[in-house]
C-alpha cells in the first residue's frame, strides 16, 4: 500500500527545503546565530527569520530515526531549520536530503555540553515554563526540549506549546526524543489545520515523511540490493519477521513457538508436513509457487529453526519455503557504524516484503514496516515466557506507536491530571502492543468514503 504526498505537503517541502538552504551550516545566518549562542547574546529581534530546532542523537537506530522523523515534522510546524546531531554513524547511514545545503550540525558547534542536556537543566522546557520565565520580556540563549518515552508530565507540555507565546524569539531549540513523537502533535488545536493540509489521510506520515527524508548512502543500499539479488528477487511472495527478545540475547523456544502460532493463526505460512488450512491450489503452475521469509534479529537460531522445520517437512500445499536472515549480530551494539549500518539495511529489505510480523514495542520494527507503507502483524510482548492469546494482532495502521504520549489536554495544559488522549481526536487510537501509547490511523468512517 502506498500513499503520495499532497501538492500543498509538496509546496511546503520546497520551502523547507529554501529555508535549509538560507539558513543551514556554513550559511552567513547561521555564522551569526552560532556566535550569538557563544557569547550568550539573548537579542530576541535578531534572529534574521532563522531559527534552528537541533536533534540530538539518542539510543538505538530505530529510535533515532523515529525522532528524525518527527523532528523533521516539527520543523515545518514551527518553521525552524532542522540540523541534526551527526552521532557517529549519520553521515554513513544516509544521504543529505536537502539539495544544495547539509544537515549535519558542524563539529565545531559553540555549545559547550549540549549533547549532555537532561530535563534537570535550567534551560529545560519544565523548568522554564514553570518558573513563569516565559512572559514578553523573557530571553533565553536556547530551550532544551526533553521528550524521549519517560519525560516528565510538565516537559510534555512541550506538545501543548502553540510556538506564539515565548519560543518563536528564542533562535535556539534543542529536542531529545527516542520516540515517534509525530502523533502527539495532532493534538495541538494550533497544528491541526496545517497537518489537516499536509496529511488529508493520517495513516501514512511516517511513510510519507520518510521517502522525502531518509536516503540510505551507497554502502548501505549496497547491502541491500546484494542480499535482494542473491536471496529474494526470484520469490513469489516474501513474509518478513521481525525478532526482537526483551528478556536477554539467548534464544527462547516460547519466542519460536509465538511466531509460529502467529504465522498459522494469520495464514501467513503453510502448515509443515500437514494439509493447510486452505485448500491447497488446484492449478498445476501455482503447486511450484515460492515464498521466501526473511528473518531479522540479533540471533540466528530462530531462522535456524524455521528453516530446518520446512526442510524435513515440506508444505504439504506444494509451496517452496525458503527462509533467509542477512547477520545475526548477538548483541545490540549502539553507534557502531558496521553495525548500524547492517540494521538499517535490514530495514530497507523488511520493507521490501509483501507482509510482515513484527514484535511489539520495538522500534526497528514500526519503521521496517513502516517505510514500506505495511501494516504489520504485531507479536504481542509475553509474560511470564508464555505464547500470549492471541500470539498476534493486526495493526490498525502502518503508523508507528508513540510510546510516550502527553497525558493531558492541550487546551487546559493541566499536567498533573490524566486526560485520555487516545479518544482525543479520531485519528488518534491507543496503541495494539503498548496500551498507554497512541498512534495515527484513518477512522473507519473516512477508510470507506
Amino acid at each position: 500500500m502506498t500513499r503520495s504526498p499532497t501538492p500543498y505537503l509538496i509546496m511546503r517541502l520546497r520551502l523547507q527545503e529554501t529555508l535549509q538552504r538560507r539558513c543551514g551550516p556554513g550559511t552567513a545566518p547561521y555564522i551569526k546565530a552560532s556566535e550569538r549562542l557563544r557569547s550568550g547574546l539573548k537579542n530576541v529581534d535578531a534572529v534574521d527569520g532563522c531559527s534552528y530546532l537541533v536533534l540530538l542523537s539518542y539510543r538505538g537506530l530505530g529510535n533515532r530515526i523515529l525522532a528524525t522523523v518527527s523532528a523533521f515534522l516539527y520543523a515545518m510546524l514551527t518553521d525552524r531549520v532542522l540540523p541534526v546531531d551527526r552521532g557517529k554513524a549519520l553521515g554513513d547511514l544516509f544521504c543529505e536530503p536537502f539539495p544544495g545545503t547539509t544537515w549535519l550540525l558542524p563539529l565545531d558547534f559553540p555549545l559547550e555540553g549540549y549533547k549532555d542536556l537532561g530535563e534537570e537543566a535550567a534551560e529545560s522546557y519544565e523548568n522554564v515554563t514553570l518558573g513563569n520565565n516565559t512572559g514578553p520580556a523573557s530571553e533565553h540563549r536556547f530551550v532544551y526540549i526533553h521528550l524521549d518515552h519517560a519525560a516528565s508530565a510538565a516537559n510534555r507540555l512541550a506538545y501543548c506549546d502553540d510556538h506564539l507565546q515565548f519560543l518563536h524569539r528564542v533562535q535556539w531549540v534543542f529536542l531529545r526524543t527516542d520516540s515517534y513523537i509525530a502523533p502527539s502533535f495532532f493534538l495541538n488545536p494550533v497544528y491541526q489545520k496545517e497537518l489537516d493540509r499536509m496529511f488529508p489521510r493520517k495513516d501514512s506520515v511516517f511513510y510519507v515523511l520518510s521517502r522525502y527524508l531518509l536516503h540510505p548512502t551507497n554502502g548501505v543500499w549496497h547491502m541491500v540490493t546484494r542480499f535482494y539479488d542473491t536471496h529474494l528477487k526470484d520469490a513469489d511472495e516474501w513474509l518478513g519477521i521481525q525478532i526482537r527478545v526483551w528478556d536477554g540475547d539467548r534464544p527462547f523456544q516460547h519466542i519460536l513457538d509465538q511466531i509460529l502460532a502467529c504465522t498459522a493463526q494469520e495464514h501467513l505460512l503453510p502448515v509443515p508436513g500437514v494439509a493447510a488450512r486452505r485448500p491447497p491450489p488446484t492449478h498445476a503452475a501455482a503447486r511450484g509457487r515460492s515464498k521466501t521469509v526473511l528473518t531479522t534479529g540479533l540471533n540466528g537460531w530462530y531462522h535456524d529453526s524455521i528453516r530446518e522445520m520446512y526442510r524435513r517437512s515440506p508444505a504439504a500445499n506444494g509451496e517452496v519455503v525458503t527462509v533467509h536472515q542477512p547477520s545475526h549480530e548477538e548483541h545490540q551494539r549502539f553507534f557502531q557504524v558496521e553495525h548500524d549500518m547492517k540494521a538499517l539495511a535490514e530495514m530497507y529489505l523488511l520493507s521490501m516484503t509483501d507482509r510482515i510480523v513484527t514484535t511489539g514495542w520495538s522500534t526497528f520494527g514500526y519503521v521496517g514496516a513502516a517505510l514500506g507503507g505495511l501494516t504489520p502483524y504485531i507479536m504481542m510482548k509475553p509474560k511470564n515466557r508464555v505464547v500470549p492469546n492471541p500470539p498476534c494482532k493486526r495493526s490498525m495502521s502502518m503508523e508507528p506507536c508513540n510510546h510516550g504520549p502527553p497525558y493531558f489536554e492541550c487546551t487546559r495544559k493541566e499536567y498533573h491530571k490524566v486526560f485520555h488522549t487516545g479518544n482525543a481526536v479520531p485519528h488518534l487510537q491507543y496503541c495494539e502492543d503498548i496500551p498507554w501509547g497512541v498512534k495515527l490511523t484513518e477512522p473507519i468512517a473516512y477508510k470507506e468514503a
